[in-house]
């Protein structure tokens, strides 16, 4: 029987302004931080408040491959006073982690997620956060989106939270 271990990830930011609408003309083409979710940017939304691009998503992930390793977390990998991180892609780091877990003997089997946010809709996106996901975690990534039905700092669009569990195994 192969050596399997479970691991899980939360991650939660703020919007850096209030709802997380952004103006209308959007941010990205200008070259400016927006949203990044799962490798995806949403240019029509304020970034989440975060070192890093602050994806949520890929943290989570990021964590839940971590802890099933008992690797620590992402912010040990990287840490947030470490200014080679400053607004680094969350998908390089992790790809470097799921680097890092095939080095210690370990694949990921799946990742499950879920997203926790009013806006934006993910169900345009998800095959593409999806893809993302797989490819840098090397290993299938399936996302599921919900919303908080307004309430609380989520329903009001303050910010996003991000669940992940991950199933890793030997090689």
């Amino acid at each position: 029987m192969e050596d399997i271990r479970v691991g899980f990830g939360f991650d939660v930011h703020p919007f850096e302004e209030g709802n997380g609408t952004a103006p209308s003309s959007g941010t990205d083409s200008a070259g400016e931080r927006c949203l990044v979710l799962g490798g995806v940017k949403f240019s029509d939304m304020l970034p989440l408040v975060g070192h890093s691009d602050a994806d949520a998503l890929a943290h989570a992930v990021s964590d839940a491959m971590l802890g099933a390793a008992g690797m620590g977390d992402i912010g040990m990998m990287f840490p947030d006073d470490d200014m080679s991180y400053k607004n680094a892609d969350s998908l390089w780091m992790l790809s470097e982690i799921a680097q890092r877990l095939v080095r210690a003997g370990w694949h990921l089997m799946n990742a499950d997620c879920t997203v926790v946010t009013e806006r934006p809709k993910l169900s345009p996106v998800l095959k593409e956060i999806m893809g993302k996901l797989s490819d840098a975690a090397q290993g299938p990534v399936h996302v599921k989106a919900t919303r908080p039905e307004q309430l609380g700092a989520l329903g009001r669009n303050e910010g996003l939270a991000c669940f992940a569990t991950a199933l890793i195994g030997r090689h």
